[in-house]
């Protein structure tokens, strides 16, 4: 039988937009800042994905672990003046969310960014703005994979997890789908790779924006 969906919920980072590079040179500038070894833009991509301060813990030294929130609040400084530089949405993004919009799904964003980041950057970058929710970390709100904010999005707006596509580009992603009861879909254009998206339970891969579509003929 034919899933029927009727709502989508997208990751931000590696799934709408391309936010590498920026996040990459916030936290250089922080650890430049504070005497600490820089990394290349490719080794962001598995430093990304749960949350800021896990970003900045995962760009440390081991034996340096203590100045996380350090890096976190220069980071975010740094983040907040340059966020826009580098960071593009992937080609065919706007185009999928207004053909979404088009057919009535519901749609939301949910990111383990913090929320202040996240709102910021949809409403830069989508107008008019199609999304219903946006939210980012919260407060006492257990980041993804926690299914815990994917499932209250779906409950202000009044449908049921299985009717819900999931889109993102991580295990982290595809974790939060299958424990909130969603319809988990992986990103190829994102951060990570096949087999990492296969091995945390993607049930579909998608190499287009047009695939998202076609997922729904």
């Amino acid at each position: 039988m034919t899933q029927v969906f009727l709502a989508a919920l997208f990751d931000l980072d590696g799934t709408l937009a391309n936010t590498l590079a920026d996040l990459a040179n916030a936290v250089n500038h922080a650890l430049t800042a504070l005497g600490c070894p820089t990394h290349p833009l490719d080794a962001y991509r598995y430093f990304v994905g749960d949350g800021a301060r896990h970003l900045c813990l995962r760009a440390l030294p081991a034996n340096r672990q203590y100045l996380a929130d350090d890096v976190l609040r220069l980071m975010q400084a740094h983040y907040d003046a340059h966020c826009f530089d580098e960071t593009r949405l992937y080609p065919g993004i706007p185009e999928l969310v207004a053909a979404l919009h088009r057919r009535g799904l519901r749609l939301a964003v949910l990111s383990n960014k913090p929320d202040m980041f996240t709102k910021r950057m949809i409403e830069h970058y989508f107008h008019p703005p199609l999304f219903d929710i946006v939210r980012g970390q919260m407060p006492d709100v257990p980041l993804k994979p926690d299914p815990t904010a994917a499932r209250q999005i779906a409950l202000e707006l009044g449908l049921p997890p299985a009717q819900w596509l999931y889109l993102g580009d991580t295990n982290t992603d595809m974790r939060t789908a299958r424990n909130a009861g969603m319809c988990a879909v992986g990103a190829l254009w994102g951060f990570r790779d096949r087999a990492e998206l296969l091995e945390s339970g993607a049930q579909h891969l998608v190499a287009t924006s047009e695939a998202v579509l076609q997922l729904l003929a």
